[in-house]
């Protein structure tokens, strides 16, 4: 089984490269640099109101998890390099995303792709081997041949069955709150801001142009929410809180200044008056 992972590269730009488990297998047939551009042309597309099934047997509307943002990954059971991997990675993800966004402030979805052989039942026994089963806003789901294929072309997922399984890409896909995809992760062995900083985005509504004492809230926690690559965390940053505050009151004292002036001159203009 082979798997693709592009990778940022600073300003150097992207890198794809093929990696693969059994080098015995042949070159894989899918091209990376299609692979690519078909992912990111999927950013902006809006997703169907798919039904899924649930590792549990129950159906789930894909628009049912609309109204926050969701984090989508494309898995299949019977790997055992790569879809492991990249699942344990976005989990360590996740809980520091929400320590820093908050518990219940975005979703999960692991949706088996190979729709033979992904039941709900392994769907259920992969949940449960990566200890994600008792999250209740992380959903695991399996999907008819037809929803598979018409989810995997909205969100850009290439995929080729290979010996013993498949090649394919290597791919997160954040989706905001209307249902369109919104950003795509690559790799299995992701750094932590490139999940969280378009969840940041999306979850403090940094586009958002309102006004409102709720918007300006939501507008600090994104400035004040940083990444500290000494800890590998998220954390708040009070420097910055303080800073603002103390632009503030050095304002306020500035302009109380100016009124004072403004006030004496007009108090000796009416005297020499």
């Amino acid at each position: 089984m082979s798997a693709m992972s592009v990778r940022m590269l600073g300003a150097a730009g992207l890198l794809v490269s093929c990696l693969s488990a059994h080098p015995a297998l042949p070159a894989a047939a899918i091209d990376p640099a299609e692979a690519l551009a078909r992912s990111e042309a999927a950013i902006g597309n809006a997703l169907g109101d798919h039904r899924l099934q649930l590792a549990d047997g129950s159906t789930l509307a894909l628009s049912g998890l609309w109204g926050r943002p969701l984090v989508l990954s494309l898995v299949y059971t019977g790997c055992s390099t790569v879809c492991p991997t990249a699942t344990e990675t976005l989990k360590l993800s996740v809980a520091q995303a929400r320590r820093a966004l908050g518990a219940e402030s975005f979703q999960v979805l692991t949706l088996g792709f190979d729709a033979r052989n992904d039941t709900p039942q392994r769907m259920r026994a992969f949940a449960i081997d990566h200890d994600i089963d008792g999250d209740p806003l992380w959903h695991v789901a399996s999907a008819s041949p037809a929803v598979l294929s018409a989810l995997m072309d909205e969100v850009g997922f290439s995929y080729e069955g290979a010996a013993g399984g498949f090649d394919h890409v290597s791919q997160t896909t954040i989706i905001d709150t209307a249902g369109r995809v919104y950003r795509q992760v690559y790799g299995d062995d992701f750094p932590l801001p490139v999940l969280v900083e378009p969840l940041k985005e999306l979850v403090f509504g940094t586009t958002a142009a309102a006004f409102t004492p709720s918007a300006l809230a939501d507008r600090l926690r994104f400035l004040c929410t940083v990444y500290d690559p000494k800890l590998g965390r998220y954390r708040t940053d009070y420097g910055i809180y303080m800073g603002m505050g103390a632009g503030a009151i050095s304002l306020v004292l500035m302009g109380w200044v100016v009124v004072r002036m403004w006030r004496a001159s007009r108090r000796a203009e009416r005297v020499r008056a």
